[in-house]
């Protein structure tokens, strides 16, 4: 792909919890659109960024923000009022991928699989358990495994679990309950319009959290996933169509559980992120650099899908 240089705004930072992976991402970006001989303008989010981005007169705007308020639809409806074009989806998708619950609302009608579960008040969960035991708890608007916790009956976080333990319940006033899905961690990254492949995920230790996916040499990359086909394909199915359903454009990833034990009814969506992760370690470079598209080429995939998405994103 060849793009006529341009003017391109890197958006990163920020200040959710995600703000240190943001930084990797869009100095990689940055980086690799410099390299192409693209003039490059990085701004770490502040406060004044409306200010930042109008002085600069990007073309595009590359968002490279992870979590709120730069994944949640706040800061694209920002760029929306201001006539800027930015990569990724638009402020409507933004706002229903980031809530689970939202999501399921969204995909579960239209037959995706997803677990079933219930938000709750943390001030219920320390006088019983909202579902049976393994559950896993978790942040309605978080993502990157940010603030999950899975309950079981031989772990230490009490029970009924007790407000000292270390966990998301002393973070937030409530959290959404979901019954716990044994098996393996796969996940589809969807380009443009098209699927990509499977990866498994294989922690070390634990489960895959937010240290487990960027802490290197902590989870092995299977890629593509060793699994049968029946499964391959319906990943690749049901992420093309949570990423249309949603209205997502660009680039996103979605997760999935899978009890191997149980076939394709043991396949479960978890969410899809509108937003990805372009870092060293992140699964959409890698998924693409196995199909044949190097770094600085995926970038400039995903600014040419959002020069022609202007004005026609959800």
């Amino acid at each position: 792909m060849t793009l006529p240089k341009l003017h391109i705004a890197v958006l990163m930072g920020g200040w959710s919890n995600e703000r240190p992976v943001s930084l990797m991402s869009g100095e990689g970006v940055a980086t690799a659109l410099e390299a192409r001989g693209h003039q490059v303008t990085r701004i770490d989010m502040d406060r004044d960024v409306a200010a930042r981005l109008a002085a600069t007169k990007p073309d595009v705007v590359f968002n490279a923000l992870h979590g709120t308020p730069g994944e949640d639809g706040s800061v694209q409806g920002m760029m929306d009022l201001m006539g800027l074009t930015y990569t990724h989806s638009g402020m409507v998708a933004s706002v229903i991928a980031i809530d689970k619950e939202l999501t399921k609302q969204a995909l579960v009608p239209h037959g995706v699989p997803m677990p079933g579960g219930r938000i709750v008040p943390v001030s219920e969960i320390y006088q019983k358990d909202p579902l049976e035991r393994p559950y896993v708890l978790k942040p309605v608007n978080e993502g990157s495994s940010v603030g999950v916790a899975i309950v079981t009956a031989e772990g230490n976080y009490g029970n009924p679990i007790s407000p000292a333990a270390k966990g998301p319940w002393q973070e937030f006033d409530s959290l959404l309950a979901e019954p716990y899905i044994r098996g393996r961690e796969l996940t589809t990254a969807v380009l443009g319009d098209k699927a990509l492949m499977v990866t498994e995920l294989r922690p070390k230790s634990g489960f895959y959290d937010f240290d487990a996916k960027y802490t290197e040499g902590m989870t092995e990359h299977v890629c593509p996933a060793e699994i049968p086909d029946e499964i391959t394909q319906a990943c690749l199915e049901l992420a093309l169509r949570c990423h249309r359903l949603l209205g997502c454009s660009g680039c996103s990833r979605t997760d999935f559980r899978w009890d191997d034990t149980q076939g394709l009814d043991g396949l479960f969506v978890l969410e899809t992120n509108t937003q990805p992760g372009m870092t060293p370690l992140s699964l959409v470079p890698e998924q693409a650099r196995h199909l044949g598209i190097e770094y600085g080429e995926l970038v400039e995939i995903i600014i040419a899908d959002a020069l022609a998405a202007k004005g026609k994103r959800k």
